[in-house]
């Protein structure tokens, strides 16, 4: 047995069938079949051999479909509390058949797997314990079965291995360059966690997932903002789920980035960004509107136009600390505008995942349809009005930031001709034309420069007294 969940039924038997199917093989004359895994950086053989495909169980601490496995809460349970029985198992079948992001959509890449199945057959053995739980190739022994193959080709892990080991080799297993399907985003994470509690260093870590130590450590930042908003969206019938994040990755590892840039100078700003960000996120915006939310944000566009009881009325006596209970210390408190910030996101949190529980009756998931279009309509105005001042901003620095490439163009090209000359290898004639040519720049500079400004600056001044005196 495994330890944390019980043996399958019939673990003995299938354990007798696994011993009589290895001692034909190590008897056998003829070629023998292994599969190479790695079991903590050593690299272990196993012998491959046939097994019913009726007798094998799809695992239910897979990391390919663990965060999916949230998508209906009832069905997760009953998973859990039985793992092996009929219910749990055909819903371990189901999630390994659908849409990572969507778990009632079916997912192409299954069929296309399944078509290359009865095309070409099982190319690659999959991996089992010796109690018949498969480690590698859950998706593959879906596939076979709806195939109606009866049989699968499998590595068979030593008895001795413990839950541990065989959710390393599963990991290795994967994260091989030439493994044809990757995890899903949230699965990914999970992983990084799951390696984490098993007490390995971020070092080993992120070399295993082959990412620098700075991406593994933002990645499990994510992770904490994604079970914090789960946490925050809780009540008696509803709740967030993981799978409910699993179509936010490039979304999430931005407002990463850009929380840990704006932390090192500002914490408080970074938390109302990293607020207003995942609930855009939780409202379905896209990548670009996402990102048009920055510093400011906040108190310039959105304040001024959530609907009531979405944020939180901070009033002047707003506690600046908070005592610690039984120590009698007191330690700051959030900043008014985390406060409301959070609270947004948090209400956000709560109406999404009412709307997309099964707990809750109709009238109630009305009520908070109606509310969520309310909200993202605010925020689609709020991002609207910053999208556009941000774009106004860019068109405004956008000549000066011309200019001074050209300054440093020029700073690269009086390098060049001190080279030259002092080589003798210039050459003066196109050297002439490209003067010629900045002469005419210039004054087409000085032409559109000088127009409407009564009393231009310092640079300004001079570039059009160059362009007179050159013209006179």
């Amino acid at each position: 047995m495994l330890e944390g969940i019980p043996a399958p039924p019939n673990a003995e038997q299938f354990s007798e069938l696994v011993k009589l199917r290895l001692e034909e093989v190590s008897k056998s004359s003829g070629p023998r079949e292994s599969v190479t895994v790695d079991r903590n950086g050593t690299p272990l053989h196993v012998e491959v051999i046939e097994v019913p495909l009726v007798d094998l169980y799809f695992n239910p601490n897979t990391h390919r479909i663990r965060a999916q496995c949230s998508h209906d809460p009832e069905q997760e349970r009953e998973l859990k509390q039985f793992p092996w029985g009929k219910d749990g198992q055909s819903y371990l079948f189901h999630l390994l058949q659908a849409d990572p992001a969507n778990p009632t959509k079916r997912d192409p890449d299954f069929d296309v797997l399944k078509d290359d199945l009865r095309k070409h057959g099982q190319n690659d053995p999959g991996l089992i314990t010796h109690q018949g739980i498969l480690v590698n190739g859950n998706t593959r022994a879906a596939a076979l079965r709806e195939l109606g193959i009866q049989s699968m080709r499998v590595g068979v892990l030593p008895s001795s291995f413990t839950w541990a080991d065989v959710s390393a080799v599963e990991l290795a297993l994967q994260l091989r360059k030439d493994h044809r399907r990757d995890y899903s985003y949230i699965n990914r994470l999970l992983a990084m966690e799951e390696q984490a509690g098993l007490g390995r260093v971020p070092d080993a870590i992120a070399k295993d997932f082959r990412i620098q130590v700075k991406t593994y450590e933002m990645e499990r930042w994510i992770l904490q903002v994604i079970r914090d908003q789960i946490a925050r969206s809780a009540s008696a019938d509803a709740s967030l789920r993981l799978v409910d994040f699993e179509d936010a990755q490039e979304k999430l590892k931005e407002l990463g980035r850009d929380f840990m840039n704006l932390a090192a100078v500002d914490p408080d700003q970074a938390e109302i960004l990293k607020e207003n960000r995942i609930a855009a996120i939780m409202l379905k915006f896209s990548k670009t509107d996402v990102r048009n939310i920055k510093e400011g944000f906040l108190d310039s566009y959105l304040s001024d136009v959530l609907p009531d009881g979405i944020a939180p009325e901070i009033t002047e006596n707003h506690e600046s600390e908070v005592v610690i209970p039984g120590l009698g210390a007191a330690a700051p408190s959030a900043s008014p505008g985390v406060t409301v910030a959070q609270e947004i996101s948090r209400n956000v949190s709560r109406v999404m995942a009412c709307i997309s529980s099964s707990g809750v009756n109709e009238e109630e998931k009305e009520k908070a349809e109606a509310v969520r279009v309310e909200v993202r309509d605010a925020f689609d105005k709020a991002i609207d009005r910053a999208g556009r001042d941000f774009r106004l901003r860019q068109r405004k620095q956008m000549a000066p930031a011309r200019l001074m490439d050209a300054c440093a163009a020029i700073d690269l090209c009086v390098d060049e001709l001190v080279k030259a000359r002092g080589s003798r290898s210039l050459d003066e004639a196109a050297f002439d034309e490209a003067v010629v040519k900045l002469r005419e720049s210039m004054q087409q500079l000085a032409r559109q420069a000088g127009r409407g400004k009564q009393y231009p600056g310092e640079g300004v001044s001079w570039l059009l007294e160059a362009a007179a005196a050159e013209g006179s």
